[in-house]
């Protein structure tokens, strides 16, 4: 399919490894140029360079923290215009609610909610003076259904959520969307390390922990960051016009509801 977005472009947050890089690839590939994000600048440089030979599109790094007011201008300033936001960010790490004290509280709200509103306070009124934009979101399966001791991370991407549901209606009639990303586990290094700390912790070899995981999920298996990049480069292809306000929950079946 032609995505009908080439010569766009492209700002994809925290983009040098996992889910942002299969976003980052994607939108390469459909013929965007392509703002890639990280704070590793070998890790960045290294992924600029791949998605370049992968597909041949122009790909500017910017070593940034994207929370902070300097990362978010050089993100924006990094290209005459943005026409597609991705929007991504780590999340706190698993901690049990009592022992999260101010301070980690705001950087959390900070992090997940603040930050992406922020670039989208940025970029959207020029997105409507040009009648097209696509704001994407990853967020979490966690906004649907909260995981104790990530807490923090779930609270501040539902706040992000609702936030942005109105915002997302009062710009559509512009041709500018914005909609969700909601991944459940995906073969991503940070799985990978979280699975290895639950096999030293048990004894057990690594392979366990992925065969139980994968047990309960109904596809049987978890992610593939390249099915994920697919879905966020159609959300923000021209052929999504029709799609805002969304959250797309991609997580294997894992989560047993239907809304």
């Amino acid at each position: 399919m032609d995505l009908g977005i080439e010569g766009r472009f492209a700002v994809v947050c925290a983009s040098s490894r996992g889910l942002g890089r299969a976003c980052a690839l994607e939108l390469a590939r459909a013929g965007c140029t392509v703002v890639v994000n990280g704070r590793d600048a070998e890790a960045l440089d290294k992924t600029a360079a791949e998605i370049r030979s992968l597909t041949g599109a122009t790909v500017i790094a910017i070593v940034a923290d994207v929370s902070t007011p300097e990362g978010q201008d050089a993100l924006v300033g990094a290209v005459p215009q943005v026409d597609i936001l991705v929007n991504n960010n780590g999340g706190p790490p698993y901690r049990d609610f009592r022992d999260i004290d101010r301070e980690a509280l705001l950087d959390g709200v900070i992090g997940n909610m603040a930050t992406p509103i922020e670039l989208i306070q940025r970029v959207v009124d020029g997105m409507v003076e040009r009648r097209f934009g696509r704001i994407v979101n990853i967020t979490s399966s966690s906004v649907k259904a909260p995981i104790a001791g990530l807490d923090l991370s779930s609270g501040a991407r539902a706040g992000l959520t609702a936030f942005l549901g109105g915002v997302a209606r009062s710009v559509a009639h512009a041709n500018v969307t914005i909609n969700f990303l909601l991944p459940g586990p995906f073969d991503t290094r940070r799985l990978r390390s979280n699975e290895e700390n639950r096999a030293r912790q048990r004894g057990v070899d690594v392979s366990t922990v992925r065969a139980e995981a994968e047990a309960r999920i109904p596809a049987r298996r978890v992610g593939d960051p390249d099915e994920f990049g697919a879905a966020c480069a159609f959300l923000c292809s021209a052929r999504a016009g029709y799609i805002t306000g969304q959250n797309l929950l991609i997580d294997g079946g894992d989560y047993p509801g239907v809304m």
